[in-house]
């Protein structure tokens, strides 16, 4: 009955697949024609090379959120495996990546509408933007409902052109493909051609990390099948659409109509109503990967609130349960980078590719780190290491391959990343920061006395508010390392220096050594407050959940360590717990 009642108002798999695969699968109205200008003839050879590498991320992702079901993607990961500090970055170059795909997505779908319809781009990719807003403010039930229908009228598009080219094949033949594939390679030999190809239609993934940052709204088994789901419908209309261009578009009309391949795919083969249709499917399937994005910053946002890398009053919740003030936030940073680059959106592309890729290739390396430091931790699949660092080794192949085709979208991407990356900084080292200006008001500024005595008052009360929110580590008796081991992870990653050591035994033990370990322990760090809690019981949620109203202290700030198979529960099932050794 728990778990019937722990799926209530969850997404179900259609509905998880289309809030993501609507990014993802809205990567073919662009992918194609740009793998096929740097790869020509063999475009479609680089974008199996790329399902190739969705499929090994498949179990990538399978393994780690398996592991660890909590939003957060690469942040999640690395938080649990390596320090705050790293998954902060990941955190950074999630968002920044949310931000580029949400203007860019917005933007692109309203040059698709002004095909049919002249608007004016900027103001209506700013509605667009609100639209989804308010739609993310409602729910993700209903903001579901709106994707599912995105999504299969998306497939229903897509599906209408792959046919409708067949037929085309069927009574024109085969002579235009013929012609492009005796054309001079591009890039001057068939290596350059498939490694630019590759690295370019690595765009067509981006996306697939989206299922990650919300699946504690997915019901359970459901984020495994997204990621088949993505997988198959990429790996399919991708390689395909690209092979149908190349036979019914001779190569040097296809540069020309980059910008809108499909639809004049869509005019050439089944008449000017598919080419409308197309158009049509592109303004929705991308207003979908808005969604996406609103949707995926949520849920990443929220995780890092509550663990006080963002402000926690972004944790404000409406009547329906959404962090709004989250979602005002998102769309208001993505005005602001539209209006700031004037609808030139050349700098985000480059901002949108090196974020996805690097937040791609740190979840490879959350993997590999999840093995070595979390081996005991039970997981429903294992992805093989070779095959891991395969797949990180082609992501950072396709990193330099892309700042090889665009260094200036390198330095953009710098750019933007120093800001965000200055910003967590100021956060997680904020304690250090108010007792530096504390010293400063003391010692620097003594002819504005009274100034200082005020402001110094306020900001000691701000930083022991900082300090005030306490720690819990669950031992099961660990050894006098274990717990060293936790204490210098406290000491290097969190403000607060209040730590509870809890142990639940069974009547009778005796913890005579735990103890004296931790009264050695207590001395060797004088700077963290250590309180040690002997507890009768038995260890599971019930008693957590206890614990944190009877203490006030949320439970992400509850630390256990690495369980082991025996564990009778999943990590998910103990509301945020973080794993610490």
């Amino acid at each position: 009955m728990s778990e019937v009642k722990s799926n209530i108002h969850k997404l179900n798999q259609l509905q998880a697949t289309a809030i993501c695969g609507n990014d993802i699968s809205s990567s073919c109205l662009y992918v194609s024609a740009l793998t096929i200008i740097y790869a020509g003839q063999y475009a479609w050879v680089s974008l199996l090379i790329v399902a190739l590498v969705l499929y090994l991320f498949r179990k990538i992702y399978g393994e780690v959120v398996g592991a660890l079901p909590l939003n957060g993607g690469a942040y999640n990961v690395l938080l649990n495996t390596a320090s705050k500090r790293l998954a902060s970055v990941a955190a950074c170059l999630t968002i920044l990546s949310y931000m580029a795909t949400a203007v860019i997505s917005a933007h692109e779908a309203m040059y698709y509408l002004s095909d049919i319809h002249s608007i004016p781009l900027i103001p209506s990719t700013i509605l667009l933007l609100a639209i989804f807003m308010m739609l993310a403010i409602i729910g993700i039930g209903e903001s579901a409902i709106v994707a599912v229908i995105i999504f299969i009228l998306h497939l229903v598009s897509l599906s209408s052109l792959v046919l409708a080219g067949i037929w085309y094949l069927l009574h024109n033949g085969w002579h235009i493909f013929t012609y492009n594939w005796q054309q001079p390679v591009a890039s001057g030999s068939l290596v350059k051609a498939l490694f630019f190809g590759f690295s370019a239609a690595m765009l067509g993934i981006s996306g697939f990390e989206s299922s990650a940052n919300f699946v504690e709204e997915q019901q359970i088994g459901v984020f495994r099948k997204t990621l088949r789901n993505m997988w198959a419908v990429v790996s399919f209309f991708n390689p395909v659409i690209a092979l149908l261009a190349l036979s019914i578009i001779p190569l040097g009309v296809i540069g020309s109509h980059q910008e809108s391949l499909l639809s004049f795919m869509g005019q050439s083969t089944g008449g000017a109503w598919l080419g409308h249709l197309i158009s049509i499917d592109a303004v929705l399937v991308l207003s979908g990967a808005v969604l996406t994005s609103y949707v995926g910053v949520t849920g990443l946002a929220e995780r890092i609130t509550l663990d006080r890398i963002l402000p926690n009053f972004l944790l404000a919740k409406n009547k329906r349960g959404i962090s709004y003030r989250i979602v005002v936030g998102f769309f208001v940073m993505c005005v602001s980078i539209l209006l700031v680059t004037r609808g030139n959106l050349a700098d985000l592309a480059g901002v949108y590719t090196f974020s996805f890729l690097t937040v791609m290739a740190l979840f490879g390396i959350g993997n590999l780190l999840l093995k070595i430091k979390r081996r005991k931790l039970p997981r429903p699949e294992k992805a093989p290491i070779l095959s891991v660092m395969l797949a990180v080794a082609l992501i950072i192949a396709a990193f330099f391959g892309n700042m090889k085709l665009n260094l200036v979208s390198f330095y953009v991407f710098i750019k933007y990343l120093i800001p965000a990356l200055l910003f967590t900084t100021v956060m997680l080292n904020r304690a250090r920061i108010i007792r530096a200006i504390i010293y400063m008001l003391k010692y620097l500024y003594r002819p504005f006395r009274g100034f200082a005595v005020v402001s110094n008052k306020w900001l000691e009360r701000t930083l022991v508010k900082v300090n005030s929110q306490e720690l819990v580590f669950f031992t099961k008796g660990d050894n006098v390392e274990t717990i060293n081991n936790v204490l210098m992870y406290i000491e290097g990653n969190e403000t607060t220096k209040k730590l509870k050591i809890v142990n639940v035994k069974e009547h009778g033990t005796n913890n005579a050594a735990l103890k004296k370990d931790v009264e050695v322990l207590d001395r060797a760090y004088p700077h963290i407050t250590i309180d040690f809690i002997e507890l009768e019981g038995a260890f599971g949620p019930e008693l957590i959940q206890q614990l944190s109203n009877d203490w006030h202290i949320p439970k992400n700030f509850m630390f256990i360590g690495s369980p082991g198979n025996r564990f009778p529960y999943q990590v998910s099932e103990l509301g945020g717990v973080r794993l610490i050794m």
